[in-house]
C-alpha cells in the first residue's frame, strides 16, 4: 500500500481539473481496498473511480482512494444468455468492446460512454434508448463503515433515470467493487430506433445490423458530436434531459412547436437539454477556458486550464437562462464537488 501526499488529480478526472489530493492511494484488489478502509489515521476518505462524472471545484482534504480493481469472469450461462461479472476498475467502453468481441449483446448502444464499470450503476448510465438497468443483475459493494461486502439486486438499487440509491440514501456509504450483467449470446435484441443510429446504419447500407455494427454506428455518432476527454476536458453530458409532465410540455410546445421530444409515458415527456441550451444561445460559446462544445451543447468543456469553479459558474448561468427562456429547470448529471 503506497500512500502519496499532495497528488494532482488532473489525470484522474476527465475534465482535467488540476486540484490536489492531500493524500492518495490506489486500491488494486478487494483485500487492499478493505485494508485502506480500516486506516484510522485518515478519517475522511474520498472514493475515486474513473473520474468521468464529477466536476472538482476544490482540493480534496482527505485520503483519495482510487478504485483500480480489474478483472472479468463468466458466472453462468444457458442457451441464450450469459452472466458476466466485471470488476469496478475496468474501463466501461473497453468492457463493452470486450463483450462485442465475444458476441455478447446488450451493451452495444452504450459504447464510448466515459468512465469505469464501478460507477456505471450509480447514475444508471444510458444512451440511445438503453440503460444499464436493462442488463444489470446485481453488484457487490463494500460498506464503508464496516468493510463488509453486500450484494445489491436490481430491486435494491432503485434505478431511475440517471439515478439510483447510490446517489441518494446510500450516497457515500458503499463502494461498488463489481457488477454482474445478463447478456445475450444469440438472438440479440437490436435497438436502433432512438437517435441517429438508424440513419447512420442506412448511410452505410446496413439493413440488418449486428451488435458490432450498432456499436460502430454509436461510436461514429458520438465521435462526431462529443469531444475526446483525452484531447478536450469534459464529462460527457453535463445536464440531464428534463422530463416534464404532459401539462408542462403542452404549454411549452405551444411556444416551441419545433422542439424535439420523446414520450416517456402517458403523463411524462422528455425534452433534450442540448436543444434547450442551443436555443438559449450557448452552443459553441467560450468563457475564458470554460465553454460549451461547438457540436453538442449538452457538453461543457475545459479548453485548457479552467478551474472547476469557472465551469460550474457557466453551468449555473446556463441553468438560469434556460429557466428564464423556457420555464424548464435543467439539472446537472455530474457530481459537483
Amino acid at each position: 500500500m503506497n500512500i502519496q501526499q499532495n497528488i494532482s488529480l488532473k489525470n484522474y478526472n476527465t475534465f482535467g481539473i488540476d486540484v490536489l489530493a492531500k493524500h492518495f492511494v490506489s486500491a488494486q484488489s478487494v483485500d487492499e481496498l478493505q485494508e485502506v478502509l480500516k486506516l484510522t489515521d485518515y478519517s475522511d476518505k474520498f472514493i475515486l473511480g474513473g473520474g468521468s462524472n464529477m466536476l472538482l471545484t476544490k482540493d480534496i482534504d482527505a485520503l483519495v482512494v482510487h478504485i483500480d480493481i480489474k478483472g472479468k469472469d463468466i458466472v453462468k450461462q444457458d442457451a441464450n444468455h450469459i452472466e458476466v461479472q466485471c470488476m469496478a476498475g475496468e474501463n466501461w467502453h473497453e468492457f463493452v468492446l470486450w463483450c462485442i468481441d465475444h458476441d455478447l449483446g446488450g451493451l452495444e448502444n452504450m459504447s464510448l460512454i466515459p468512465g469505469n464499470v464501478g460507477t456505471a450503476p450509480i447514475q444508471n448510465i444510458g444512451a440511445y434508448g438503453v440503460e444499464l438497468k436493462d442488463t444489470f443483475v446485481s453488484c457487490d459493494a463494500i460498506e464503508v463503515s464496516t468493510g463488509k461486502i453486500k450484494t445489491f439486486t436490481k430491486e435494491d438499487c432503485g434505478f431511475d433515470y440517471r439515478n439510483s440509491v447510490f446517489k441518494n440514501e446510500l450516497k457515500g456509504k458503499h463502494i461498488i467493487i463489481s457488477v454482474n450483467f445478463k447478456l445475450t449470446t444469440s438472438n440479440h435484441k437490436i435497438k436502433t430506433s432512438y437517435g441517429a443510429i438508424k440513419t447512420e446504419l442506412a448511410e452505410n447500407g446496413i439493413v440488418n445490423p449486428s451488435i458490432k455494427e450498432v456499436s460502430d454506428a454509436v461510436i461514429a455518432i458520438r465521435q462526431s458530436k462529443l469531444p475526446d476527454p483525452k484531447e478536450l476536458g469534459n464529462s460527457g453530458s453535463f445536464f440531464k434531459n428534463p422530463i416534464v409532465s404532459k401539462e408542462e410540455f403542452d404549454a411549452f410546445y405551444k411556444s416551441n412547436p419545433n422542439a424535439p421530444h420523446y414520450i416517456v409515458s402517458d403523463t411524462e415527456v422528455k425534452i433534450p437539454a442540448g436543444w434547450l441550451i442551443e436555443q438559449a444561445g450557448f452552443k459553441g460559446k467560450r468563457f475564458g477556458d470554460a465553454g460549451v462544445h461547438k457540436n453538442q451543447a449538452l457538453v461543457l468543456v475545459n479548453y485548457d486550464n479552467a478551474s472547476g469553479t469557472e465551469i460550474w459558474e457557466l453551468a449555473v448561468q446556463i441553468q438560469k437562462t434556460v429557466k428564464e427562456q423556457f420555464g424548464i429547470l435543467i439539472e446537472p448529471e455530474v457530481n459537483v464537488i
